[in-house]
């Protein structure tokens, strides 16, 4: 399952993303990832959760993102929900890229069986159509 939480800068998705995942960390079986640019959260989140700096890996753009996610589904079959902050600084601001990434991870987390939340920094109506259906 793919989730979206949407809005512009200060509108607080950061913080429901904080709650979400401790949130999760009470009640998922398996492990937890949160990836983010720069380590911002270490001192929100549970000590339980997997934090990755995506700077780190100098992953860029969209397709390098995809295979980033893939990579750590295949190294850790028993993850079951992974938290990304700040996508659009992760993957680029082109809308239609993202969308195709979206749509790209629909068969990631099919086959994982994971979620997937994502924080999107935009308004939910510069979106396009295919990823308005995951914006929670």
């Amino acid at each position: 399952m793919i989730k979206l939480i949407v809005g512009n800068k200060g509108s607080g998705k950061t913080k429901t993303l904080i709650n979400q995942i401790n949130a999760a960390v009470k009640t998922t079986t398996g492990n937890i990832v949160c990836v983010e640019k720069g380590l911002k959260m270490t001192y929100n989140i549970d000590h339980a959760v997997r934090l990755i700096d995506i700077e780190d890996y100098k992953v860029e753009g969209y397709k390098a993102f995809y295979g980033f996610l893939a990579g750590i589904f295949a190294g850790n079959y028993d993850i079951s929900e992974i938290f990304v902050d700040g996508t659009l600084k992760i993957g680029g601001k082109n809308y239609e890229e993202f969308a195709a990434f979206i749509e790209d991870l629909n068969a990631l987390v099919e086959v994982s069986k994971a979620s997937i939340i994502f924080t999107v920094s935009c308004d939910a109506a510069e979106l396009p159509e295919s990823v308005k259906k995951y914006i929670v």
